[in-house]
């Protein structure tokens, strides 16, 4: 059950951080190669005509960049473990709340949501202020998110909390991926991406546990812990890191007028994105309801099925890199079929089989496929569009992996409801 996207996350902050390899020797920060007489690049030099070094751009040790991106990525974390932590405490909810299973899908879909809105809004932020002021707001949204769904007495406060919760936990991701993104070597960017996918498969486990601890408003805001991270944070940044110039803080931001976005929408990116979308889908599908089966099946204690239910979706997780490294020799139309069918037999596998361990089965499975689909169709989504603009086609095809975020718990409500209906 991956709940971000690793490839797509490490380039679009490499992209958005002006990592790039030129074709004839240029630098990592878009300038131009120096050849000497014989042909080979004797320097690089930036725009601004200082000679570029090919260290990291901050010029810290490898201990000291480990060290900053271990803590990016605890950064990033708690955001995704706001996605599925609630999965299964939605019936201790729905029971308090004394509502039913559909309404009570909208303390997850409200939290995908405000992170669909918040990203690119608050990308735009980073992008014109700089990371210091986005942290800011984001902690300021965060902390008021988390006193509305604590404070939240009926689904409408908690719906309302949970989306202001996220949108502010964008804004942590946001930063996270920025600031990991100064790091040339793409190492950083990378802890980051591992961070926000072992939040997101830890969530299930942490949410059950610290609902049985406390109760299950406390699995509602799991992304708190981002907060306790900016003491240690905030000192190491410089007092003004705003892009320079507009147009690389455009860049940054993703900011641009509608009508550009045609360069990034082309035919590969529709399929690509399409294809994303029915994986994504699919996969929180099953977040929101294959927990709780696999558990009715068993008559598991939450917390058990919660550490159960993220081991299998991290060992499929982890396997995906089998699907990316092979996608090469079976070809895009090969790989899409695996894609597509791995997903629709995971739905079927994780809905219909009457063992606990077909339903995890399933899981693992959609977990496989998303996180092998993020890896492949990234590229192939951002293939279509210039050079300097795949960070703004990369993050146009994270938003739809979020779309599917919202969908997927929506739909699994509606399913259960129309079964029970039937039966």
């Amino acid at each position: 059950m991956s709940t971000v996207m690793l490839p797509a996350a490490v380039e679009a902050a490499r992209s958005a951080a002006g990592v790039r390899r030129g074709d004839g020797g240029g630098s990592a920060d878009g300038g131009a190669g120096v050849g000497g007489p014989d042909g080979r690049p004797t320097g690089t030099r930036s725009a601004q005509g200082r000679s570029a070094s090919p260290g990291p751009r901050d010029g810290r040790g490898a201990p000291e960049r480990r060290r900053s991106g271990v803590l990016l990525a605890a950064l990033a974390a708690p955001a995704a473990a706001g996605i599925s932590g609630p999965s299964l405490t939605l019936p201790a909810i729905a029971h308090d709340l004394r509502i039913g299973s559909a309404p009570v899908a909208w303390v997850m879909t409200a939290y995908t949501l405000g992170m669909l809105v918040g990203t690119p809004l608050l990308a735009g932020t980073a992008g014109r202020r700089g990371v210091r002021p986005l942290l800011t707001v984001s902690g300021v949204l965060l902390a008021l998110g988390v006193v509305l769904t604590l404070a939240g007495h009926g689904l409408p406060l908690l719906i309302v909390g949970r989306a202001t919760e996220a949108i502010g936990a964008a804004g942590f991701n946001t930063a996270a991926f920025q600031l990991a993104g100064r790091d040339r070597t793409g190492r950083a960017a990378g802890l980051v991406a591992i961070g926000s996918a072992a939040g997101g498969t830890a969530g299930l486990f942490v949410g059950a546990a610290v609902a049985q601890l406390i109760g299950w408003q406390a699995a509602l805001v799991l992304p708190v812990f981002s907060l306790l991270l900016l003491p240690a944070l905030l000192p190491t940044l410089p007092a003004a890191d705003v892009p320079h110039g507009t147009e690389v803080a455009r860049k940054a931001s993703g900011v641009r007028r509608l009508p550009a976005l045609a360069p990034l929408t082309g035919r590969r990116f529709r399929l690509a994105a399409a294809l994303m979308l029915l994986l994504s889908t699919v996969n929180f599908a099953l977040v929101y309801g294959a927990p709780r089966r696999a558990a009715h099946l068993t008559g598991w204690a939450p917390v058990q099925t919660g550490a159960v239910a993220s081991l299998v979706a991290l060992a499929g997780a982890l396997l995906s890199w089998v699907l990316v490294r092979a996608a090469g020799r079976l070809g895009a139309r090969r790989t899409g079929v695996v894609l597509a069918g791995g997903s629709l037999g995971a739905l079927l596998l994780a809905s219909a089989s009457p063992w606990a361990p077909g339903v995890l089965l399933g899981t693992g499975l959609s977990a496989f496929v998303t996180a092998s689909g993020q890896g492949v169709l990234t590229g192939v989504a951002a293939s279509d569009a210039p050079g300097p603009r795949r960070a703004e086609a990369i993050a146009l095809f994270n938003l739809v992996f979020l779309l599917g975020a919202s969908l997927g718990p929506q739909l699994a409500a509606v399913a259960h409801r129309t079964v029970q209906f039937i039966y």
